[in-house]
């Protein structure tokens, strides 16, 4: 989990930055979206096809540029 030290002059508004900072590079709020409700492995394998098939066409359109 990550922590902040916040030093005695330091505003906490730079202290709650440095924090939703380090949330952001762990995945915390990502990991949290992804839990929030249950998916049913069908409906992930749907989307993951989905998904790979907009990867695959948009290296397709700039491959043809």
């Amino acid at each position: 989990m990550p922590g902040v030290k916040v030093k005695e002059a330091e505003p906490f508004e730079l202290a709650l930055k440095k924090f939703k900072k380090q949330c952001e590079k762990a995945g915390i709020l990502s990991e949290v979206r992804k839990r929030e409700h249950y998916e049913k492995p069908s409906i992930k394998k749907k989307k993951k096809a989905i998904a790979a098939r907009k990867r695959a066409l948009k290296k397709q359109r700039k491959m043809a540029d």
